[in-house]
């Protein structure tokens, strides 16, 4: 496991730089102020072979790991705010 994976205080959001999906989450935790680290797999082996792991062997972003480790898989705005604590 990478340092990165380890920090419990914060949101890892595995993504790419081409992905619709990660940016949209992006966008709406910026838009709230929720901070989080994005992590680019495709930069980054360690990350990719954690996505890969949690998702089946599957490579699928965005890939959020929360601080209470629950991993959302491509959620909905819906759900993402829900899960960090902010209504839409």
């Amino acid at each position: 496991m990478s340092e990165i994976e380890n920090k419990a205080d914060q949101i890892i959001m595995y993504t790419t730089s081409w992905c619709s999906d990660c940016h949209r989450a992006k966008y709406l935790l910026d838009e709230y102020g929720i901070p989080y680290t994005a992590v680019d797999v495709e930069q980054d082996p360690a990350a990719l072979a954690f996505v890969k792991q949690v998702n089946n062997g599957r490579r699928v972003v965005p890939t959020i790991v929360l601080p209470d480790q629950t991993i959302l898989v491509e959620p909905s705005n819906a759900l993402l705010a829900e899960k960090v604590g902010f209504k839409l």
